[in-house]
């Protein structure tokens, strides 16, 4: 099942939640919708599902071909899957499950054997296959989700929609539940959006990402190529940790502070002001300026993060800087707090012009 957005807009009185927003979803495709809160993440997510309609006039929902700007949830047949479950609490695991078929008009209504087989086939895939004489206040929070999800597959839906599935959730948990449901859709294939803020969800779950900001899209892309190829600083602030400079663009070069770069994606640019990323993986630490792109800063802080160790620096200017060392390189190197050490920014990305983050 295939969705297409045509230059949807949306305004709750004074507010413009969405911008002229299109977008195209692959049948089979399970996609992230990526932002900071407020970003119109969600507010898409429930127009996708018929919760919410446009601004008069703005635009198409269509699925599959079919205009369905103008139906609600129950005609466009989606599954939602909500943060906090909503699961009935009189109700055990099977029952909850079996709920959406239950209430079906007795004419589109599956016989019991059916109910049971349906059933007893989604608890095997949620993987609680003896837990369904269970009620919600027995299971685990990850539980109570599968169990959600596992209700909302009940009624075979053309779409499934889940708005931050994990959010109330702790990390660990989180981190098994993403897997399970990339393993889980990786059986099903049926046409999935989730809406996320947390950037490592959406990059480990999703086949392609949407980035949100302020009711518009900033790029749609495969986890790889937003995160390698970020379309603006929006995106490259928002992907992971990055460390920012400001500079001066000139003649495919950057100058930021002492040191000098090539920017070989603005030959043309002529003393323009820039902005200047990098990953801190990217960084490289040396006790002398290998080039006229090394820059002296002072360790401030080493922090052990489990296989890496974050390492704290104050540039010349004041400004802050972070590098990740693996154990291995923290070992060979021995940074110590108070050190003067030169950086060698590598995989610098530069942006022509000021922009606001």
């Amino acid at each position: 099942m295939s969705i297409e957005i045509r230059n949807i807009s949306k305004t709750f009185e004074s507010f413009q939640a969405l911008q002229g927003v299109s977008l195209e979803v692959k049948s089979g495709e399970l996609m992230a919708l990526l932002g900071p809160s407020g970003s119109g993440k969600t507010t898409l997510l429930r127009i996708i599902a018929g919760l919410e309609f446009p601004d008069p006039g703005s635009g198409e929902v269509v699925f599959h071909g079919e205009d369905v700007t103008g139906q609600g949830a129950q005609q466009r047949q989606v599954g939602f899957v909500f943060q906090h479950y909503a699961l009935f609490r009189h109700l055990t695991v099977f029952e909850n499950i079996a709920f959406g078929l239950r209430v079906r008009p007795r004419n589109r209504r599956p016989t019991e054997a059916k109910i049971i087989e349906k059933v007893t086939e989604l608890l095997r895939l949620i993987q609680l296959e003896g837990l369904a004489g269970r009620y919600p206040s027995q299971l685990s929070g990850g539980q109570r989700q599968r169990v959600a999800l596992a209700r909302s597959l009940a009624v075979e839906p053309r779409v499934l929609l889940l708005d931050e599935p994990f959010g109330a959730l702790d990390a660990k948990v989180r981190k098994e539940l993403r897997r399970w449901l990339r393993r889980l859709h990786d059986e099903i294939h049926v046409t999935s959006l989730f809406v996320t803020h947390d950037q490592d969800e959406a990059l480990e779950v999703a086949d392609r990402v949407v980035v949100m900001n302020h009711g518009r899209i900033e790029q749609v892309g495969t986890p790889k190529e937003v995160y390698d190829q970020p379309a603006n600083p929006f995106v490259y602030d928002f992907l992971g940790n990055v460390n920012l400079f400001r500079g001066r663009l000139n003649s495919g070069r950057v100058q930021i502070g002492s040191a000098n770069f090539q920017a070989p994606d603005h030959p043309e640019t002529l003393d323009a002001p820039a902005l200047a990323f990098v990953r801190p993986h990217d960084i490289k630490l040396s006790r002398q300026a290998s080039s006229e792109a090394s820059m002296s800063a002072t360790i401030v802080q080493l922090s052990a993060l489990g296989p890496y160790v974050r390492v704290e620096l104050r540039q010349e200017d004041g400004e802050l800087l972070e590098v990740q060392l693996t154990q291995e390189e923290e070992r060979q190197f021995l940074p110590r707090p108070g050190e003067t050490v030169f950086v060698e920014l590598r995989n610098l990305r530069v942006f022509a012009s000021d922009y606001s983050i």
